[in-house]
C-alpha cells in the first residue's frame, strides 16, 4: 500500500481481542458500521484510534457516535448531513464527512447519484452547516470479476471529485478524499486515484458472523 494512502482497518462483526492485535502492529485507523457496537469497542480500547463510521447511518443513531467519530463515509442525503451537523453542534465538535456516492450495479447500495450530488451541492444549503467538514466522496464498485467494470466505476468516482473539487471546494484544503477500494479491489481503486481504501477481510481474515 502506498504510504499516503489512508488505510481503514475495516474491523466490524470482528473482535475487540482482534482490533487489539492490528493495534499492537502498528494500525490506527478502524471502520465500523454499526453505532452500538462501534460504541462498545471503543469504551475497551485505546483512546488514540480514529474510528471511521462506513455503514449506512440512521438518524436516530448519530448521537451514540457524534462525540468522538474521526469521519463518517456515508452521507447518502442533505437530510442526514444536516442531522450530523445538529448533533455535532451540540456536542461543540466539527465532524469530517464524505458523500457516498452509487456507482455500482447492485440496488442494494446506498448513496447518491453523480447528478442527484451535484444537485445538492448547487442548492448551496451545505454551505450553512458549520459543524460537519465535506471531506470528499466514498463509492463502491459492483462485486464482480469484470476488472474493466470495476476500473470504470471507480474512474467514474474519480472525475466526480474532480468535478466537485473544481466547481464547489476550490479553495477548500479539507476536500481531498476518495474513499473507495476494498480487500477484493483496492490496487484498482489506488490506480484510480483512491486516497483511502477499506479493507478487512485482507487484515483480518474472513468474518465470523
Amino acid at each position: 500500500m502506498p504510504p499516503e494512502i489512508c488505510l481503514v482497518a475495516v474491523s466490524k462483526f470482528h473482535s475487540v481481542e482482534s482490533i487489539r492485535e492490528a493495534y499492537i502492529a502498528g494500525q490506527r485507523v478502524f471502520g465500523e458500521s454499526k453505532a452500538q457496537e462501534l460504541v462498545q469497542k471503543k469504551a475497551e480500547l485505546p483512546n488514540d484510534i480514529q474510528w471511521h463510521f462506513i455503514g449506512h447511518l440512521q438518524s436516530n443513531k448519530i448521537k451514540y457516535i457524534a462525540p468522538f467519530i474521526s469521519m463518517i463515509h456515508s452521507i447518502d442525503s442533505f437530510k442526514l448531513l444536516s442531522e450530523v451537523n445538529k448533533v455535532a453542534a451540540r456536542e461543540n465538535r466539527i465532524i469530517r464527512c464524505l458523500l457516498q456516492i452509487h456507482v455500482a450495479e447492485e440496488e442494494t447500495k446506498f448513496g447518491f447519484s453523480p447528478n442527484e450530488c451535484i444537485d445538492m451541492l448547487r442548492g448551496g444549503a451545505w454551505r450553512d452547516l458549520r459543524n460537519v467538514s465535506i471531506c470528499g466522496i466514498m463509492g463502491m464498485a459492483s462485486f464482480t470479476d469484470n476488472q474493466a467494470q470495476i476500473m470504470e466505476e471507480f474512474n467514474s468516482l474519480s472525475s466526480l471529485f474532480h468535478i466537485l473539487k473544481e466547481e464547489f471546494f476550490t479553495d477548500n484544503v479539507a476536500f481531498k478524499e476518495i474513499s473507495m477500494g476494498m480487500s477484493h479491489d483496492y490496487p484498482l481503486a489506488v490506480k484510480a486515484g483512491s486516497t483511502m481504501v477499506r479493507v478487512g477481510s485482507s487484515i483480518f481474515g474472513e468474518r465470523v458472523y
